[in-house]
């Protein structure tokens, strides 16, 4: 009798040990159903985000580039009355205001544009090869004036044994133009801009860098936020989207690649890092 119960008492240490595995993985179901529930939702509400940032873009843009034909038109007549001939008149002033401030919303709709179609990830890559050695130097020389008439320099260290490259061409092609324009934006005169690119063990890498300014360390992750701008680092007050290092950030890894910024000892440099398959 007393094996018969010492043999109940073990069957029923083992029942209580499946039941509890039970009620364990029965929560846990119900709880990996709410998170998928949850899931769900979360990317329904993405995608309603996407279709509503979508349709306010495309029905303000439209609306926005006629205002800038008009400004464009008004301007046109204007100098043929001679009333815009007086630089400093108060007019001057404020067709230039209609220019620079309508040409800042477009932008700002277009880059949302732009934004809104790579988080949507349905447009197929079109790859071309490039070699790098003859494609970067062509690209910086549009910014070539415009370094000349801020007092900058501009070095190019783009070695000559880089490997073929295989890229989206535009998605490349606006990476590099907004990291210039950055640069050119925020470097003071008579401080250099530099752009390289070298081969690494598994790839290439492309730099941007600027000297005479600093991003704080804490600010280092969230400058690639939408819409994120790094307080008081902007002394010559030249404006912007907030969304163009964001923008960047999302070719760059459409191409496969990271992006990460240093920054100390007066200067910053963007590292652009691009991984061959084998």
């Amino acid at each position: 009798a007393r094996g018969r119960r010492s043999l109940d008492q073990g069957q029923l240490r083992s029942i209580r040990a499946v039941a509890d595995l039970l009620a364990a993985a029965l929560g846990n179901a119900q709880l990996y159903s709410r998170e998928q529930e949850t899931v769900r939702r979360l990317r329904d509400l993405d995608r309603l985000k996407l279709s509503f940032l979508s349709t306010v873009s495309h029905e303000l843009r439209t609306p926005l580039a006629n205002i800038k034909m008009a400004a464009h038109m008004l301007e046109i007549s204007l100098r043929r009355l001679g009333v815009l001939d007086d630089a400093a008149s108060v007019l001057h002033r404020y067709v230039g205001i209609l220019h620079e401030e309508g040409q800042r919303e477009l932008t700002l709709i277009n880059d949302l544009l732009e934004v809104t179609r790579l988080d949507a990830d349905t447009e197929p890559l079109t790859l071309t090869t490039i070699a790098l050695q003859h494609y970067v130097p062509h690209l910086t020389e549009s910014f070539c004036q415009r370094i000349q008439q801020q007092q900058q320099h501009l070095v190019l260290h783009i070695s000559d044994q880089l490997p073929p490259f295989t890229t989206a061409l535009p998605y490349l092609e606006r990476i590099l133009t907004e990291l210039l324009h950055n640069a050119c934006k925020y470097t003071p005169a008579g401080e250099t801009i530099t752009v390289s690119a070298q081969a690494t063990a598994n790839g290439l890498a492309l730099c941007v860098s600027n000297t005479g300014v600093e991003i704080p360390a804490t600010e280092g992750e969230r400058i690639f936020d939408k819409f994120y701008r790094v307080p008081n680092n902007d002394p010559w007050k030249h404006g912007g989207t907030g969304l163009g290092l964001a923008l960047v950030k999302k070719l760059v890894e459409r191409l496969g690649g990271q992006i990460h910024v240093d920054s100390g000892s007066g200067q910053t440099t963007f590292r652009l890092e691009f991984v061959f398959s084998s």
